[in-house]
């Protein structure tokens, strides 16, 4: 019985951990894509205006904006 409980116990701590090590590392990558995109783009500013105008246009306008696509 106590070697069963210390099993599960070890399963557990394995896999919260994993899960964490797992957690940032998608952190770390999504970090390193957003750096990427901001450093190796020159006109990653005209974009982004883009891409919250078509936002706002999308908020405002209803179902006429979301037929539009941003350009950049």
């Amino acid at each position: 019985m106590v070697i069963e409980i210390l099993k599960y116990l070890k399963a557990r701590y394995v896999s919260e951990k994993a899960q964490g090590i797992v957690e940032y590392a998608l952190i770390l990558a999504f970090v390193a894509v957003i750096a990427a995109a901001l450093f190796g783009n020159d006109n990653i500013e005209g974009k982004i205006k883009a891409v919250f105008e078509h936002i706002e246009k999308l908020l405002g306008n209803g179902k006429e904006a979301a037929t539009t696509t941003p350009k950049g």
